[in-house]
Order: C-alpha cells, then structure tokens, then sequence
C-alpha cells in the first residue's frame, strides 16, 4: 500500500493547473530537468527566448521573493520565489529585475559597493508578488550561455527539485528517444563477453525506434550502458531522456526516472555515466547498474544492482527500455549465450608507485611538489601516476571522478629570483589556455584544491589587465548617453575585481563576461554640476592593477 501510494503521489499529486508559464511565448525547449551536464544534473528546464533578451518574465503564482542573488557565474542574476502550496520556484540569467525588485536589488549593490551580491533573503512580506506579475526580464547572465530562461519548481522545506513537467509544463513531443552507443562491461576478472575481459562497444541495428545487436556470448557478472538523447518538438537541440529501464527475460532488472533528486546527490552523475569513456570521447554513456559508492536516490526495482549473471548453457534477452517524458518509447535488445571462453583476451590492471585507498589519507611527494587526498576523495581504490618534469606535475589523468577535492602544494623556494607574488598554480590540460586555480601562499609553499586531475604548473602573471574601448573620448558631452561603457580583460590570471568611480563617488557597473563589458546607466544618480571625473580601478587574481581616468561632461 505504501509503495503505491508514493508512486501514485509521484504521477498525480502535482498541481497540474496552479502554475501559468513564466514567458508569454510557447514554450520551447533548449534543456530537460534532469539533463546531463559536467559534474551534475541540469536542475531546472531551459525554455528559449528566441535567441533575444528581454522578454518578460513573469511570477507563476502568487508568492513572496524569498531570495535574490547577482553573480557573474552560475545562475547569473535569480529570483525565488516562495509559494503558499509548498513549492518554490526559480528563474534565472535574467538580465534585470522587475519594478521593485530592482530598485530594491540596486540599493543593496550600492550599499555593498559590489556588483555581486551574494545570496539575499528578503523577508516574507517585503516583496509579495502575484501571479502574472512581471518579476523580471530574460537574459544570459551567469558565465557565458545564450540567451534562455532557466526555470525550477522545487520543493520548499527540502530544497528537492522536481522535473517541471509533473505540473503540467509539457511541450509536443512525438519523437523517440535516439541511441548512439551501446555498451558492454566485465564487472569481475573472471567475466567475460565475446571472449574479452574488457569493455566492449558492441555495433547497433536500427529500424525505427528499434535497436539491435549481434548475440553475445558471455560469462559470469556483465553490466551494459547506453548513449541516448532526445528531441523535442521541432526544436534541434539533443535533449536529456526521462527514464531507463532493463529487463533481463522479461524480469525487470534496473530502472531510473528523472523525476525529481537533491543538490547534494546530484554529483553521482559521474557513477551513472561511464566517466572515463566521457573525458577521452566527451560522450555520456549511461550505466544501466549502479556503482557501490553511488547515492543517487533515482534508483528503483534494482535487481543485483542492475547487474547481470551469465551462466554457460543458458539464453538470454537483455532488454534497454528509454523513454521521455511523453513516453514515446525507444528498445535496445541484445541476446546473449552463456558460454565459457578457451581464448581469453585479458587487459592487465594498471598498477603504479602510488595508491589512493579510499578509506584513507593518501600523500605523496615527489620534486618539490606535493598532493594531498583526503578520506574518501575517491570511490574506489585506485593506482594514479605522479611525476614532475619541467615544472609540470601530472597527477594522472583527468579520468577518474572525485568525490572530495585534493590539495596540491608547490616548493617556491626553487623560484626565488623570481616575483614571487606574480606567480600562481594553473591547470595545464590545455596548454594553450591555462586555467587559474585559487593559490594560497603560506612561507615558501603555495598550494591549492581541485577535483580535477591532470597537469599543474606555476605560472607568472606580470600584465595588468586591460582597459579599453569606452564609448567615449576625454572631455566628451555624454548628456545624451543612457550608459557609460568600458571594457576590460586579463589574458592571464583572470580579473580578480573591478571599482569605479564617478567624482569619488562608488558607481554600479555590470560586467558582461561575454562581451567583457562594463555598463554604468545613468538613471542610477543625479550627478552634481556638469564636469565629472571617471576612475576605474582593475586588478587581476596576483594583484597587477591598472586605472583607468578620464574626463567627461554630461548635463
């Protein structure tokens, strides 16, 4: 009784009228709930704006702004807002905020003297709003997306988020689900599929929505996995599926949904794909078992773990059953024999000098340089390789996910002669663009955290950042400007934090990272008098500054 009445809760119980669209165009969908991305799950749906910002974006029931957040990252410029059912909707990458909330947004800026301004939680009656209400406009802040609306219903005492199309946020969708890839994995030494003891991409047959594949021959614990995405709509872009299912003659064996999952689970993500096989072909293949270490709550009816136990002799039908969100319905069927294997092809486990026991704390140290990995930081135990050469520390590969961020620390004593303070740890995957890593410095060691694996560097940062291009000239009449304009970028380090000023006054400018762009409108105060003097300040993440000062007269 109790299992029906939580799957009965799952598909019925929703609201299915109580919330209106938050845009008034049909809804079009670039990105699905529950989408796979780098290190998570896609916690909302991203409806298109027609390649346009602006749009207006409006409250989908009556409720009171219970936070707002500016940042140049992440979410960009949000808005949430807390309904009296128990739910709690988000919309972000806004490019303004709604009358009242802007205002209101802009004073603590001001206050703050910062252009971020990290969360903000106003207070219950402070800012109602009511359904329909313009709260804001669309954008594409937050790093560097395209112009959308990022739009989640979660639930408000857990935080949990919940696939928006449970309250009636459907778009047409006729199209079944597509596979790509289709994958085959020995779980055990012993296992064996198509006489190999190593995973197997295994060639697919298509008619319609139909998958096939050659019969396998195999033996003992064998686990499968799939590539899949779907379309939705005349839209074009490769979407994320609903659910995945696995029958094992007949007899369900595995079976996930997208319906709903917490923040704090959603970094398994990379126990339900088969990570090394995305960080060297950035292809996500989904395992249909499940990992001991992973605490995904998305799981049900797993028989073995999803695992599945070849005997020779016997005949078998695997089943891969993907759907989305409609239910259109694509199958992947792969019939197996279980047969002992005479010619074995073996890959021989790689084993090095240095060995990452997941229970325990793992360091070693070699030129200099110095990792650190704490308890648990991996999932299982691992054998990585760790040398230096030429400055350069390469702790393995980046192909094997962490739980825990690990700490690399750099002798700079073998750098003296140098400007110690220019320098800072950067992530050299790409050696055309190095990635900054946040470096702390204590006494002759400098050091820094990363979940990422792969090659690390000190790096010297000797350029002040770059200041360019205003939308005006010294001693120019900008009465009728609406914004004053600046850009500025760092080709190495990274702008670290930006001030202006107008008369010695703190002025709000808005940094667009795409276009690298300041903006200052002047609607935000009454200048005094007709002659101002402008200032910026920037500085970089190892402290180079550059100002930037100029004249201009504006009535």
């Amino acid at each position: 009784m109790l299992l029906c009445c939580c799957i009965g809760y799952s598909q019925k119980n929703y609201p299915k009228n109580y919330f209106r669209k938050p845009l008034d165009i049909p809804i079009v969908l670039s990105g699905t709930f529950g989408e796979l991305r780098s290190n998570h799950f896609h916690a909302g749906m991203d409806i298109k704006t027609q390649r346009k910002n602006g749009l207006k974006v409006y409250a989908a029931a009556d409720g009171y702004v219970a936070r707002i957040k500016v940042a140049l990252w992440g979410y960009g410029k949000v808005i949430y807002i807390k309904h009296p059912n128990g739910y709690t909707t988000v919309y972000a990458h806004l490019s303004k905020f709604g009358d009242g909330i802007e205002e209101y947004v802009k004073n603590i800026q001001y206050k703050k003297e910062s252009f971020e301004t990290g969360n903000i939680f106003p207070k219950e009656g402070e800012l109602p709003v009511k359904k329909g209400q313009v709260i804001a406009y669309s954008g594409s802040t937050g790093g560097f997306v395209a112009p959308h609306l990022h739009f989640e219903i979660r639930d408000s005492k857990t935080e949990h988020i919940i696939n928006p199309m449970h309250f009636g946020f459907t778009v047409q969708d006729s199209v079944a689900p597509r596979v790509t890839k289709l994958m085959a994995y020995p779980m055990v030494s012993e296992s064996r599929i198509n006489s190999n003891n190593k995973k197997l991409v295994l060639p697919l047959k298509r008619k319609g929505s139909e998958y096939t594949t050659n019969r396998i021959t195999a033996l003992g614990e064998i686990g499968f996995g799939v590539s899949t995405w779907d379309r939705l709509g005349k839209a074009l872009n490769k979407n994320g599926v609903y659910s995945i299912e696995m029958k094992v003659n007949g007899e369900r064996q595995y079976y996930h949904d997208l319906e709903t999952f917490s923040f704090a689970e959603s970094k398994y993500i990379n126990l339900l794909i088969d990570y090394p096989h995305y960080k060297k072909y950035r292809n996500r293949v989904q395992r249909t078992y499940k990992h001991p270490a992973n605490k995904l709550s998305i799981y049900e009816d797993l028989v073995n773990q999803g695992i599945v136990n070849i005997e020779a002799g016997l005949s078998y039908l695997v089943e891969i059953i993907i759907k989305d969100f409609k239910g259109n319905t694509s199958t992947v069927k792969i019939p197996i024999l279980g047969k002992k294997s005479e010619t074995i092809f073996s890959q021989q486990p790689d084993t090095t000098a240095y060995k990452i026991v997941r229970d325990q704390f793992s360091k070693f140290t070699k030129d200099g340089v110095t990792v650190a990995f704490p308890k648990y930081s991996v999932y299982e135990d691992v054998f990585v390789d760790f040398e230096v050469k030429d400055g350069v520390a390469t702790i393995h590969k980046p192909n094997i996910p962490l739980d825990k961020r690990f700490t690399i620390t750099f002798d700079s004593t073998m750098y003296k002669g140098k400007n110690i303070d220019q320098l800072y740890i950067a992530n050299v995957n790409n050696k055309k663009y190095p990635s900054y890593q946040n470096t702390r410095k204590k006494k002759d060691k400098m050091f820094t955290t990363s979940k990422t694996l792969g090659k690390y560097a000190l790096v010297s940062d000797t350029q002040k950042p770059k200041i360019y291009n205003p939308n005006f000239q010294e001693g120019m009449w900008m009465t009728n400007h609406k914004y004053l304009t600046i850009r500025i970028s760092d080709a190495k380090s990274g702008i670290k934090s930006y001030e202006a000023f107008i008369d010695d006054e703190w002025i709000l400018m808005e940094y667009d990272l795409k276009k690298k762009k300041l903006s200052y409108d002047f609607r935000d105060k009454k200048l005094v008098g007709s002659k101002h003097i402008f200032k910026l300040v920037v500085s970089d993440n190892v402290g180079n500054t550059n100002t930037y000062t100029s004249t201009f007269y504006r009535k």
